[in-house]
């Protein structure tokens, strides 16, 4: 991508959706200026235009929380862009995962807006390490500790099946999902890359 393709405002600057490329997460809303786009570009970190101290800023040059970009899109019109990145950290100033906060339940209509949700989470708590958080736990203590707690689990719902027992097996399984979205995250390998690669083995009629 080109700065001089872009169509900025009458201010010189065009708005940028920052999201998590992974957990597919709306993180913020920013602004980037032709300067700002080309550090971007230049260094493969976020760089954006600050409206109110008027002046390029470093996602995480205070905080750490930086934001390694993955790719960058223009819409239709090019007076937008999106910004899919592997956050540091939090992206919103006030630590929380995403500036979006979201709330309620998934939609019961998708069956597996559970999987969606699970996955925000749990980038989420990668990103705020929240205390006494289980989660943060199998973080901070690193992928071997992540891979024994896999293994466990996938022995466990081979024992619940050899068991005959539909309860023991639906709580085995969903104890082994949650782990494994939980490598994916520490490996930074997006779910959707993983259900591409069913799509490509078992996307054609008859095949499976």
């Amino acid at each position: 991508m080109k700065p001089e393709e872009i169509r900025f405002d009458e201010h010189g600057l065009i708005p940028a959706i920052v999201q998590d490329a992974a957990s597919k997460k709306v993180l913020t809303l920013a602004y980037m200026n032709e300067d700002s786009l080309k550090k971007t570009l230049e260094t493969g970190e976020t760089w954006f235009w600050s409206r109110s101290r008027r002046r390029l800023w470093h996602k995480g040059a205070t905080s750490r929380n930086i934001q390694k970009v993955v790719s960058i899109t223009a819409d239709c019109d090019r007076d937008a862009l999106l910004v899919r990145v592997n956050p540091a950290g939090p992206a919103c100033h006030t630590g929380d995962y995403s500036c979006f906060h979201t709330s309620g339940s998934p939609d019961s209509l998708d069956r597996f807006a559970i999987i969606d949700t699970l996955e925000q989470v749990i980038a989420q708590r990668e990103a705020e390490q929240p205390e006494g958080s289980y989660t943060t736990y199998l973080f901070r203590e690193g992928v071997d500790k992540i891979l024994k707690k896999v293994g466990e689990e996938a022995g466990e719902v081979i024992i619940a099946a050899k068991n005959r027992s539909s309860a023991e097996l639906s709580w085995e399984t969903a104890d082994l999902l949650f782990h494994l979205l939980v490598l994916l995250r520490e490996q930074h390998l997006p779910l959707d890359r993983v259900l591409r690669e069913l799509e490509q083995r078992h996307g054609g009629e008859g095949k499976g």
